[in-house]
């Protein structure tokens, strides 16, 4: 099993990378948030993930150990391949991923390319109690900010804010202001739009 790849960055694009190891070169394949967080320095460290199936051996490179695992949860659900795995990785970050199962966010999930309704439902009842033990989620807190954020986003709509952009925003300030109200959600929200 190969955990970790260290070596210069020979290749690099959003889908994939190509790093060598004392002259020999490995085909990773990778997130958008693993390309974004590549240094830019030509020496790097990737966790991987090798996935061996009848008709390819292929190996996954992530930035970070925790979105390793959140892929490893992922691709361990009935439906989710490593392609769709991937895919959600690149839709959203570990954390978010982790808050959306813990806080059952059907929606959320089925918004990735290639998750349906029945199969985001089966993520979140395959994965929600060992996200919330693996990565020591306090579920109450992803209840109540959840609820927030939802109440802030469906008030910044009524008032003609794209709702995209207004998620996106509600976003940042939930990162900084974790224990925001939804009327503190919607006055920073309002500064920012």
């Amino acid at each position: 099993m190969i955990t970790q790849i260290r070596g210069r960055l020979v290749e690099k694009s959003p889908t994939e990378v190509v790093i060598d190891c004392n002259g020999v070169g490995y085909l990773l394949h990778i997130s958008l948030n693993t390309f974004s967080s590549l240094p830019a320095e030509e020496n790097v460290i990737l966790y991987t993930h090798f996935s061996i199936r009848e008709d390819a051996h292929t190996l996954f490179g992530f930035i970070s150990k925790t979105e390793r695992e959140v892929f490893k949860l992922l691709i361990s659900v009935s439906g989710v391949g490593p392609s769709i795995a991937r895919t959600m990785c690149s839709s959203m970050t570990s954390e978010e991923i982790q808050n959306a199962i813990a806080s059952e966010n059907v929606a959320l999930i089925q918004s990735v390319k290639g998750i349906g309704a029945k199969t985001a439902q089966r993520v979140i009842v395959d994965l929600k109690d060992k996200i919330l033990k693996t990565f020591n989620i306090n579920e109450v807190s992803i209840a109540s900010n959840n609820t927030n954020k939802e109440e802030a986003l469906s008030a910044l709509e009524v008032l003609g804010f794209n709702k995209k952009q207004s998620d996106k925003v509600l976003s940042g300030i939930l990162k900084e202001n974790p224990d925001a109200t939804v009327e503190k959600l919607i006055k920073l929200s309002l500064k920012s739009l």
